[in-house]
């Protein structure tokens, strides 16, 4: 682990640490579950924030006597590149606006931003031609949401959900579903279905 991950870890351990200091000794089970699940997913995702170069010069590949330049239209290679913070914050009812700020084909990110950890948390990774409609009406996302924000609501802690834009995407279907998974395979989204399994998250949903 790099020295980088190495002081994320150490950042979430003491968040949660002094989560669980509480004045009350005996926290609900499931506000300890929430707390772990939201600790390990940072863990994972914390230290890819610190690795992320957007609007950086395309790297070398290591290990080579004659490096050849990283391929920057590659999907994994912009995967690696891109940086989440480096995108707006929007409401998650921005589709009531009477002027959309975006249109057209998108990567949209889905994000919370619990207190206690030092990063915020990507939930989940979509990809539209339509970006001022892929959200309104019915959604995967949205069932897990809602159920998510339950959860903390009930044991006192506090959902701050965003929705993000990357517009700068290929207008073709295929290679902006291949940039959605490498991005999905690079930060695991735990709403995504391709990683639900894996989070095993500590609240159902019965998503749409």
């Amino acid at each position: 682990m790099s020295r980088q991950g190495e002081l994320f870890t150490a950042a979430v351990a003491a968040a949660a640490g002094a989560a669980s200091a509480s004045p009350s000794p005996e926290l609900p089970l499931m506000r300890q579950q929430l707390l772990t699940w939201q600790g390990r997913l940072a863990e994972h995702q914390g230290p890819l924030y610190a690795d992320a170069i957007p609007g950086g010069a395309a790297p070398l590949l290591q290990g080579q006597l004659f490096p050849v330049a990283a391929d920057p239209g590659d999907p994994l290679e912009l995967a690696r590149r891109f940086d989440p913070l480096s995108l707006s914050p929007q409401s998650l009812s921005f589709w009531r606006w009477p002027r959309l700020p975006q249109r057209g084909a998108a990567l949209y990110l889905v994000m919370d931003r619990p207190a206690g950890l030092p990063v915020p948390l990507l939930l989940y990774v979509g990809e539209t031609g339509r970006a001022d409609q892929r959200w309104k009406g019915d959604h995967d996302c949205k069932g897990y949401l809602a159920a998510y924000g339950e959860a903390l609501a009930r044991v006192g802690l506090e959902a701050r959900p965003c929705i993000r834009f990357w517009s700068d995407v290929p207008a073709a279907v295929s290679p902006r579903r291949a940039l959605e998974q490498a991005l999905i395979r690079r930060w695991l989204p735990p709403f995504n279905k391709e990683t639900r399994e894996r989070w095993a998250t500590p609240f159902t949903a019965d998503p749409a």
